[in-house]
């Protein structure tokens, strides 16, 4: 655990505008006892500070955490980028433990769904903040959202709209709250499921076009999971950038 994961979190300079409201009522919500957990080496660290600055002007208790151990009892939980397996006795130390996925539950369960989406060639990605459960991307559903792009985004512009969608729907959440539970409703319809990616899944082809393999190399990353390909017996890597 870092010390920022140790420590309280203050107010920081960005929140959220009056557009992240949802049908909650206006009246101020109560005091909340609110964690935040992300895995220590997820990108989305870069953004929750905002999200955690955001609570806390609201007036909530809140806590940034790393590690499952870690989670306090409270009101609420929110697991954002985080891959590890949430047991049942760590969900019943909140009253709502809430995941946001890029996907339209109970459709793209599972891994890296913004990923494989943009993979198929889709530019409208459904974003859904659902309530976790023991069994995988299964809960009650509490808001959705669409997230639109044009093509050209490559992986830091994909990351930054996803962090600001899953920022806000979580505020939403909370504005909206207690009164946004009555509004859940479960999930219904055929499941599908995405398998977790692994490095070999950024293998171009060498003998395909840039534009053919172009959004591969919009979901690499160049530091983690770069683009690579293989001639003759030797391996190359490629890093993309725009110019």
């Amino acid at each position: 655990m870092t010390a920022m994961g140790r420590r309280r979190i203050g107010t920081g300079k960005h929140g959220g505008t009056s557009s992240d409201r949802e049908d909650g009522g206006g009246a101020r919500p109560p005091c909340l006892s609110i964690t935040v957990l992300s895995d220590k080496e997820s990108w989305i660290n870069a953004y929750l500070p905002d999200l955690v600055s955001s609570l806390t002007r609201m007036g909530h208790a809140v806590v940034w955490r790393h590690n499952l151990s870690h989670v306090r009892k409270g009101d609420i939980a929110f697991y954002l980028g985080c891959g590890q397996i949430i047991a049942p006795p760590v969900l019943a130390r909140n009253r709502h433990n809430l995941v946001v996925h890029e996907s339209d539950l109970p459709h793209g369960k599972g891994w890296s769904p913004l990923t494989w989406q943009i993979l198929d060639g889709k530019n409208e990605i459904p974003v859904t903040l659902f309530e976790a459960e023991e069994r995988v991307d299964s809960g009650r559903i509490y808001l959705r959202d669409v997230m639109r792009f044009d093509g050209t985004e490559l992986v830091e512009d994909l990351r930054k709209k996803q962090a600001a969608y899953t920022i806000r729907m979580c505020l939403s959440f909370v504005r909206g709250y207690p009164g946004i539970v009555s509004k859940g409703r479960d999930q219904s319809g055929r499941a599908s499921y995405y398998r977790k990616r692994a490095p070999e899944d950024s293998r171009l082809d060498p003998d395909k076009t840039i534009r053919e393999q172009f959004n591969l190399l919009r979901v690499v990353d160049n530091e983690r999971y770069p683009a690579y390909f293989e001639l003759d017996g030797l391996r190359y890597t490629l890093t993309i950038q725009r110019g």
